[in-house]
C-alpha cells in the first residue's frame, strides 16, 4: 500500500531561515511517512510521534509546542485501581427504617483509584507534622482531631482519650475524631505534597504560589486530586461485584456485603468460621469472650485485618464508618444523574467548602425542608457517612444502608479513606 504524504508549508516569513528549518524538518517528516506505512501505527497519548499531525510542526524545537513525555497516571501511594461499569445501587437490607431513602436504581461509574485501606493514625500525625512546619497556628489547632469523641460519662475510656491517637501501639489504626471538613482539608494537602515529591523527582520545577502554586497538568506527571469519593464511588467499590463476574456482562448474584453469603463468618477453607469484619455483635458485646474474641477488636483494629475485598480494599464494611462527599438527601436516589452520580450543595457548585455568603441556618429555599426552625435534620451541611463500624450492628455494614452527620461533627465511630480520579481515561 502506497503512502502519500502531502506537505504545503505556509511561510510567515521569507528568507534562507525558513529554508534551513523546512531541512531540518526533513528529517522527523520521514519518521512520520515510515510510521504512516505502518498499519494501525496513529498517534496515541504515550507516542503522539514528533510531529504536528494538525499543523505538520516539529514538536519541542526551540519555539515548537513542548509536548512531554507521557507513560500513563502514575501510581498514587495507597491506592488500589477500581474498574468502573454498570451497576445497580440501593439499599439490598430491609428498609427497618422506613426512609425509602436509597431506592435500587442502575447507573454507571466511571473507573478510578480507592485507598485500599483507611487513614491511620500515623498518617494523620504526619499530616500534622507538616502543616506544623509551613502552616499558621490557628490552622494547625482546626487540623487536630477531637480526641474527646471517646469520653463517655458513664464509661471509662480516658486511656482511648489520651492515647488513641498518639500512641505508637495505635499507628495503623484508623484516624477517628475527625469532620468531613477535616478530612476535605486533609484531601487537598495530600494532593499538593505527593505531587510536589512527583515533581522534584522529575526534575520540574514548582511554581510560585503567585502562578498559582499547581504544577501544570500538561507535564503528565502529577497526579488528579486526591478526594472524599462519592457515594456512588463507595457502594460500588465496597460491593465489589467484579468477583461476581460469569461469561460475557453476567453476574452470578448480587452481595449484601462486601464478601459473598449472607453471614458475617467466613464460610471457607481453614479460616471458616471467623469474622469477616470489625462489628457490634449484639447488646453489650464488641468482641465476644477472653480466649476466644469473636472479632478480635472491642473498639477499631489494624487497618489490614480481614480480607480485602475482591477491588482489594480493607474494612469497606466495619472498622470505621467512613464519610463520603454527597451531601445528604432522602431522594438522591432520583435527584441524580446516572453517570457518575453525586449530590452536591450549592457551595460545592462553586468549588468552594464555605463560600462567604453561606448561612449554615438557612437551607436551599428549594429543598422543602425546614432545618431553621428545627423541623429537619437535614441541610446543606448534612453529609453521608457509610460502611458500619465497631460500635454498630451488622445491619449498618451492608454497603447500601446510609446515615448522615452535620459536616463539622466528629466521632470515635467515623473516619474516611480518599479517592481519585483515573485521568486520561473513557472507561
Amino acid at each position: 500500500m502506497l503512502c502519500y504524504l502531502r506537505i504545503r508549508v505556509y511561510q510567515i516569513k521569507t528568507g534562507m531561515k525558513n529554508f534551513v528549518n523546512y531541512a531540518l524538518m526533513l528529517p522527523a517528516l520521514a519518521i512520520v511517512l515510515l510510521q504512516g506505512c505502518k498499519s494501525g501505527s496513529h498517534p496515541t497519548a504515550d507516542n503522539p510521534g514528533p510531529i504536528s499531525t494538525a499543523t505538520g510542526m516539529e514538536y519541542n524545537s526551540d519555539e515548537g509546542f513542548q509536548v512531554m513525555d507521557f507513560r500513563g497516571q502514575p501510581d498514587g501511594p495507597n491506592l488500589r485501581f477500581v474498574e468502573g461499569g454498570r451497576t445497580v445501587l440501593g439499599s439490598f437490607e430491609e428498609d427497618i427504617f422506613k426512609t425509602r431513602d436509597n431506592v435500587e436504581r442502575t447507573i454507571t461509574v466511571a473507573s478510578f483509584y480507592m485507598d485500599e485501606t483507611e487513614v491511620a493514625n500515623i498518617h494523620w500525625l504526619e499530616y500534622l507534622y507538616y502543616v506544623q512546619l509551613d502552616s499558621s497556628r490557628v490552622f494547625y489547632e482546626s487540623a487536630l482531631p477531637d480526641t474527646t469523641v471517646w469520653a463517655r460519662d458513664l464509661a471509662y475510656n480516658d486511656p482511648y482519650v489520651d492515647h488513641y491517637l498518639r500512641y505508637p501501639g495505635f499507628r495503623f489504626f484508623p484516624v477517628v475524631g475527625v469532620s468531613w471538613k477535616q478530612a476535605v482539608d486533609y484531601s487537598g494537602w495530600r494532593t499538593a505534597f505527593v505531587n510536589a515529591r512527583l515533581a522534584d523527582q522529575a526534575g520540574i520545577e514548582l511554581p510560585a504560589e503567585s502562578a498559582g502554586g499547581r504544577i501544570p497538568l500538561e507535564t503528565g506527571v502529577v497526579l488528579p486530586d486526591y478526594r472524599l469519593p462519592s457515594e456512588a464511588e463507595w457502594q460500588y467499590a465496597a460491593q465489589a461485584l467484579i468477583g461476581t463476574q460469569w461469561l460475557d456482562e453476567n453476574q452470578t448474584h448480587s452481595r449484601l456485603y462486601p464478601w459473598d453469603g449472607h453471614s458475617m463468618r467466613n464460610p471457607y477453607g481453614k479460616q471458616m468460621g471467623t469474622f469477616l469484619a470489625n462489628f457490634k455483635r449484639g447488646r453489650g458485646d464488641y468482641a465476644g469472650i477472653a480466649g476466644k474474641l469473636n472479632d478480635g477488636a472491642m473498639i477499631t483494629t489494624y487497618v489490614y485485618d480481614y480480607p480485602p475485598n475482591d477491588f482489594g480494599l480493607y474494612n469497606m464494611s466495619g472498622n470505621v464508618n467512613e464519610w463520603v462527599f454527597d451531601v445528604y438527601r432522602p431522594l438522591s436516589y432520583q435527584d441524580m444523574e446516572d453517570m457518575n452520580p453525586v449530590r452536591r450543595n450549592r457551595n460545592d457548585l462553586r468549588g468552594r467548602i464555605e463560600a462567604p455568603d453561606y448561612d449554615p441556618n438557612i437551607d436551599d429555599p428549594e429543598s422543602g425542608y425546614d432545618f431553621a426552625n428545627y423541623n429537619s435534620l437535614i441541610s446543606d451541611r448534612a453529609r453521608v457517612y457509610k460502611g458500619g463500624s465497631w460500635r454498630d450492628i451488622a445491619y449498618w455494614l451492608s454497603p447500601g444502608t446510609r446515615r448522615y452527620l452535620d459536616q463539622d461533627s466528629s466521632t470515635s465511630f467515623i473516619g474516611f479513606r480518599c479517592a481519585m480520579i483515573r485521568a486520561g481515561s473513557n472507561k
